[in-house]
């Protein structure tokens, strides 16, 4: 950045600490390999976005080692950059389209205050708006000219604003949605439930909870990241390397963990067309 006509701008303001990076690669990588074993056992398709952003955790925390003695590579530092910076955009994606498939699912379209035709489009597109302006900001970051750098940074700030303004939207939509659900169960919520304390399975809410946490843990993140890149280049943030693991790493770890607890698949295994036709079965049996 320049300052007083001195320009001060680094890739790094510290040498990349390798094993910390490493100890990430390898939580990410046994948390990512665990969602495709629950995606492809409870055919979650619509949860692979998830995995992706697991995956590009684990290629972005690979750089960090490599860059660990290349600290003047622009391209390992354009990948972990663009990669980490992603991974939560696509965790988003999935989440998103949980809820509304969820809504579906339990037949309670009339107690959500964004129409279930309309809610995963709204939010996804948002939530692409974010994660392209994060990337274009990324990769103008990366492209290793300081004159560009400055607009790399609002691009990405953009993005990120626009992530959490969706996301908090969509919290509150979902807080609404569970309390009128849970003030007015609808039918398919009464009889699912039973089903599952039968079954001593962890029912519908163990999602909403989940859903709950991964957003509240990528706001936190989000902000860090506007934090971050306000400051610049030479901000504080951005110069100790133990704010990134604290305020981006665990805590998407984190999120990842969280949504393995509290995977969907529990509850939306399957086509919505197998999914009622297996409420519709819980139904004659509890008639029978």
């Amino acid at each position: 950045m320049a300052e007083q006509g001195v320009i001060d701008f680094k890739l790094y303001r510290y040498t990349p600490n390798s094993a910390a990076a490493g100890l990430f690669v390898a939580l990410f990588l046994l948390t990512t390999i665990y969602h495709v074993y629950q995606v492809w056992r409870g055919r979650a398709w619509y949860f692979m976005a998830f995995v992706i952003g697991g995956i590009f955790q684990i290629i972005g925390y690979v750089c960090r080692i490599l860059a660990h003695n290349n600290k003047d590579s622009v391209p390992i530092y354009s990948i972990q950059t663009i990669l980490i910076l992603l991974a939560p955009p696509l965790y988003a994606a999935s989440i998103y389209m949980v809820l509304g498939r969820l809504i579906v699912f339990l037949h309670a379209e009339r107690l959500s205050v964004v129409s279930v035709r309309w809610m995963t489009k709204i939010f996804v597109i948002g939530d692409v708006i974010g994660f392209v302006a994060q990337a274009a900001g990324g990769g103008i970051m990366a492209s290793g000219t300081i004159e560009n750098y400055k607009l790399g940074e609002d691009v990405t700030v953009g993005g990120l604003a626009v992530q959490l303004a969706f996301f908090s939207v969509f919290i509150v939509t979902c807080v609404i949605f569970h309390c009128r659900i849970r003030q007015s169960p609808t039918h398919e919520v009464t009889v699912l439930s039973a089903r599952l304390r039968e079954q001593k399975r962890r029912g519908w809410e163990t999602v909403l909870v989940g859903l709950y946490a991964a957003s509240v843990l990528i706001l936190v993140r989000s902000i860090f990241r506007i934090i971050e890149y306000v400051q610049g280049n030479n901000g504080f943030l951005i110069s100790h390397e133990v704010f990134m693991y604290v305020f981006d790493s665990a805590l998407m770890f984190i999120t990842m963990f969280v949504m393995n607890v509290c995977h969907p698949s529990m509850i939306l295994v399957g086509s919505q067309k197998e999914r009622d036709a297996e409420l519709r079965a819980f139904e004659s049996d509890d008639q029978s």
